[in-house]
Parts: structure tokens; C-alpha cells; sequence
């Protein structure tokens, strides 16, 4: 084993303890707890080597080293491999995820399961409206001159607008804007659906011309990506256990959590359902995520990215457990949304 190699054994001790106890971790430590076959000097070399590196830090006088973001970041770089979940910890989390009823309930469970599983902050990204296509519009009347109109994707996602028209609705109504407006924009993209309705006012029947500009109106709206919205957190209470050493960062982590932005930028960097991002301390761009660590990983199927999903812990989180939830969840989520 190579100079280089022994010291990356040595960091990878520390990172375990780290994680595991929350305290500085001293040599005596390592030579206990781990079988690294060289002497305490050695190992007491190899830390100082590890500090001036700038991999570990001493955080108070004659204490033990904790883990530098550059020596997590080294750490996650030089996981060959992020361990698979067991065969019953897979078919626990198909069965669960398969149970949910629809779009919105699969992924409250995935969110929700993905919490327990890592013990941290979860968050996942409802399928991107750019990429979905139409599957099915419906048309129903809620009086003489209200409409519910109603858009579903191929991932499941239920796009509705209520809305008032100036003119009387009838059954007749309802089935001609139904046949109007549904071959307009069924079986496009969402990105191409607003072409489709660009001459549906003219082509309509003066009798139902009022009503179809209305809804025209409605459906562009709703075909218009909406950010706000578009993510659901789970294990938010996991939080304040996390960062309860670090008061100071868990105001920052909650306000960043409230706002989202960070995240769906960061959601919005993956390009591939087998993506999945690290990014540790400092790499965040976001201030108040400077103590955060986010796995994130995407979902969809095939080579097309429906939407992602993430996992929000201090930098001392356990890596590749968190990595190994997060890549299983989001498979099986792509598979079930992608079937729907």
C-alpha cells in the first residue's frame, strides 16, 4: 500500500468515527477502533500530513481532527462504489412505493421513505411539466357558465383551472370544446402544446367561440412551467438533531429548506435518471447550505429526466448510506411515474 493509499485508509477512519460519534477524532482512536496495520507514530504522521493538506482540521487546542468539506469531498470522489441496498431493503421500498394511489401520493411516500431511510431532510421534485406530454384533456360543467378544465401528463401530474364563460354551457358545449381542445394538444409535449392552441379560437364554431377563448386562455396558462410548487419535503424535524451542535447553521438550513431555490437549482443541474450529484459544504452556492451536505439523484426513464430528488444532511453525514438510498429510491420512483 502506497504512502497515499495509507493516508486515505487514515481519512476514511476518520470520516467513519466522525459520522458515527460527532467528536473529534484523536489517533488513539484509530488505533483502537481500526485495524490499519501500521504503528501510532505512523498514524499520527499521516494526520499531520492529512492537516497541512488541508483534509482534516483541529477544531479546539490538544483535540482530536474532524473532516475538512476538501477531505469529505476526497472521501466521496474515491467511493469506487456505492454499496446496493439488500435484496429485502429493494423489494421494501418497490412495495412501498408501488402502493401509492397516484402522482402525489408516490411521492409523499418517496420523500416520506426516503427521510427514514437516511435519517436527514428529503426532498423530491414533482416531474418537470417541459417534458411531460398530454395524455388526456377533460371538460366538465359546474353550472351554466363555469368549467373545470382538466390537463393529465403520461407521468401522471394533474394540471386543472376553473373557469367562468360568457356564454350558457351545454352538453353540446362541453363535447364540442372537449373535441376541440382535446386534439389540439393530446399526445404533445407541454413544450409544444401552446402551438396547438394557437388557432383553436378561429377554427371554433361561433356557437362555442366564447367558451373556447376562455379555456384557450386557461390551458396556455397551465401550460406555462410554474417553479413554485414543484417540491415536497419530508423529515424536516430530522433537522434540528442534525445541526443541534451547530445552532447557528440550523436557521440558515431551515430558511434555505423554506425557500427552495437552492434546491431546484440544484435539481435542475442533473441531465439523466442515473445522475446524482455531491455537493458539500462550501460548493453550495447558497450561504445558509454552507454546513450542508445534498446528495441528489435523478429519476425518469430511459434517457429522459422527468425530475429529481435529494437528501439535505450535515457534511458529516453518512455518505454512502445516504448515496445508496437516494440512487435506489429514485430508480424505483422513475419506474413507477414512468409506467403510470
Amino acid at each position: 500500500m502506497s504512502a497515499e493509499d495509507r493516508r486515505f485508509e487514515v481519512l476514511r477512519a476518520i470520516v467513519a468515527d466522525y459520522v458515527a460519534t460527532h467528536e473529534p477524532v484523536g489517533s488513539k482512536a484509530l488505533v483502537d477502533r481500526h485495524h490499519l496495520r501500521v504503528s501510532p507514530a505512523t498514524i499520527r504522521n499521516d494526520m499531520a500530513v492529512l492537516e497541512d493538506e488541508g483534509y482534516i482540521a483541529q477544531p479546539h487546542t490538544s483535540a482530536g481532527r474532524i473532516p475538512t468539506d476538501k477531505g469529505y469531498r476526497l472521501f466521496v470522489d474515491r467511493l469506487s462504489q456505492v454499496k446496493p441496498l439488500s435484496m429485502g431493503e429493494r423489494k421494501a421500498i418497490q412495495g412501498f412505493l408501488s402502493a401509492g394511489v397516484d402522482l402525489d401520493d408516490v411521492l409523499r411516500r418517496s420523500v416520506r421513505l426516503l427521510a427514514q431511510l437516511t435519517r436527514q431532510v428529503a426532498v423530491v421534485q414533482y416531474p418537470n411539466l417541459t417534458r411531460s406530454v398530454v395524455r388526456h384533456v377533460e371538460i366538465v360543467a359546474l353550472g351554466t357558465n363555469r368549467l373545470l378544465l382538466v390537463v393529465i401528463t403520461d407521468t401522471g401530474r394533474v394540471e386543472q383551472r376553473v373557469v367562468e364563460v360568457d356564454q350558457e354551457i351545454t352538453d353540446d358545449t362541453v363535447s364540442v370544446l372537449k373535441g376541440l381542445l382535446g386534439g389540439a394538444i393530446t399526445g404533445r409535449r407541454f413544450a409544444d402544446a401552446a402551438d396547438g392552441l394557437r388557432d383553436v379560437v378561429e377554427r371554433a364554431d361561433p356557437s362555442v367561440k366564447p367558451a373556447a377563448t376562455t379555456a384557450v386562455a386557461a390551458l396556455l396558462e397551465a401550460l406555462v412551467e410554474h417553479p413554485e410548487g414543484r417540491l415536497v419535503l419530508s423529515g424536516t424535524s430530522h433537522a434540528t438533531g442534525a445541526w443541534a451542535d451547530q445552532p447557528g447553521s440550523l436557521r440558515g438550513v431551515l430558511e434555505a429548506l423554506d425557500e427552495q431555490v437552492t434546491l431546484l437549482k440544484l435539481l435542475a443541474v442533473l441531465e439523466s435518471p442515473d445522475a446524482m450529484i455531491v455537493s458539500i459544504g462550501q460548493e453550495n452556492d447558497d450561504a445558509n447550505l454552507s454546513t450542508s451536505a445534498l446528495v441528489s439523484a435523478g429519476y425518469g426513464r430511459g434517457d429522459m429526466l422527468m425530475g429529481g430528488l435529494a437528501v439535505v444532511g450535515p457534511t458529516r453525514m453518512d455518505y454512502p448510506g445516504t448515496m445508496a438510498a437516494v440512487r435506489a429510491v429514485a430508480r424505483y420512483v422513475g419506474e413507477i411515474v414512468a409506467g403510470r
